[in-house]
């Protein structure tokens, strides 16, 4: 099947709520993640497990019946998700930025429906890159006027999210006028929407981001999210930042999960190397050491995670949006994304160095990890990133406005 099935409506989750909730989900998609990796298995079973649990709704405003939780915590659950299994905590992303768009762009009647739908756990996928174009945000997809609504066409690539969703939103235009976006609303399986098994990816296997197909899908009026016009010089706005949070989640927590169990496998597998005069490759003076600098680094990158966290909660709780508290949030968030590029490719890297011949072995898995890092980091270059703290550093020049920072 391609559309979630329906799911009963779990309680709103607090803040607490939704770290601890969050804990356990980590805990059980952990198992079984290597297999999945290995079969390119879409974790269906684990995201319907997931939809019952109230973290799909933890974004939703309280009075539309959500947890109202802080972006924070919303990156703090997909980085313990990503502990567990990073593509179960990528195949969320979508849905949690879609709600950010409906917060700030919804009609009061898209909100009530869509935010209902959250709540009771219903998951929302994306369909918003496509191959072929001059640059990311170069859509051919398009909407025309069909009727009291419209019909979509269009091809998309990297629907991470999409497979066995409630609905897809669709990055489109109108007419072909790429200045005025939009998001059509589909059900995966409406008429017209054709999934297609290309994703081949050497990492984050499990997400299933091939491409989909859209051909004269009927759009009604009252599904499509108006995100038009775009302006030249767009006003303050946190939205690339929360989207970028939830990316370097992902990346911490893989660095975390390599950690953790490149660490396993030297105390319990690895033997030494014979000039070190120990029994055990967990003794070895230059695998402390290693090991001791590894540690230091992912704490590190896990603090600059923190902080970033609570300078965007900052800006949220703001009374206004403005060029100070916005800049505050992209910089902190970009210092946090950059360097936890560099550091889960390390991690992940080093452990199999430290591990052994025998790591090489497919059914240890511990590859999956610099995999999954490497495919999933590719999505931001982080040079772009250095570049804008640079320039903010010695220039005082705040990054520029655009959902990508």
């Amino acid at each position: 099947m391609t559309v979630q099935t329906d799911v009963a409506a779990p309680h709103a989750l607090s803040d607490a709520e939704a770290l601890r909730v969050a804990v356990e989900v980590a805990g059980r998609v952990r198992v079984g993640s290597a297999e999945r990796d290995r079969e390119s298995r879409h974790p269906r079973a684990e995201l319907d497990d997931l939809a019952t649990t109230g973290l799909l709704g933890i974004a939703v405003p309280t009075e539309y019946g959500g947890g109202g939780v802080r972006p924070s915590t919303v990156a703090e659950v997909f980085r313990l998700l990503a502990v567990g299994d990073p593509a179960v905590s990528q195949l969320l992303l979508s849905h949690f930025v879609l709600i950010e768009l409906l917060k700030e762009a919804g009609s009061a009647e898209q909100k009530e429906f869509f935010f209902g739908e959250a709540v009771r756990g219903v998951r929302f996928g994306n369909a918003t890159a496509e191959r072929g174009t001059k640059h990311v945000f170069d859509r051919r997809t398009s909407l025309t006027a069909d009727g009291d609504g419209y019909a979509l066409n269009g091809r998309k690539f990297y629907t991470t999210g999409a497979l066995a969703s409630g609905w897809i939103g669709v990055a489109a235009s109108v007419d072909g006028d790429q200045a005025q976006p939009v998001i059509a609303f589909v059900r995966p399986d409406d008429e017209g929407v054709a999934f297609a098994d290309d994703w081949t990816a050497f990492g984050q296997r499990p997400t299933a981001s091939g491409s989909i197909e859209f051909t004269d899908v009927r759009v009604p009026a009252e599904r499509v999210l108006v995100l038009g016009p775009v302006p030249a010089d767009p006003p303050p706005q946190t939205l690339g930042a929360y989207d970028q949070i939830l990316h370097a989640a992902i990346d911490v927590g893989i660095g975390r999960a390599a950690l953790e169990d490149g660490a396993a496998f030297v105390a319990e597998r690895s033997r030494p190397w014979f000039e070190s005069g120990h029994d055990r490759a967990a003794d070895e003076p230059h695998t402390l050491l290693h090991f001791g600098k590894l540690t230091t680094r992912l704490h590190a990158l896990e603090a600059l995670f923190a902080r970033a966290g609570a300078v965007l909660d900052a800006a949220y709780a703001a009374p206004a949006l403005t060029d100070a508290n916005t800049a505050a949030a992209s910089l902190a968030v970009a210092e946090a994304k950059a360097f936890a590029q560099e550091i889960s490719l390390q991690i992940a890297s080093d452990i199999l160095e430290l591990s052994g011949t025998s790591a090489a072995d497919s059914t240890h898995a511990l590859d999956r990890h610099w995999r999954n890092a490497r495919v999933h980091t590719l999505h931001d270059p982080a040079r772009w990133k250095y570049h804008h703290i640079g320039n903010h550093t010695l220039n005082t020049t705040n990054p520029p406005r655009y959902p990508l920072l």
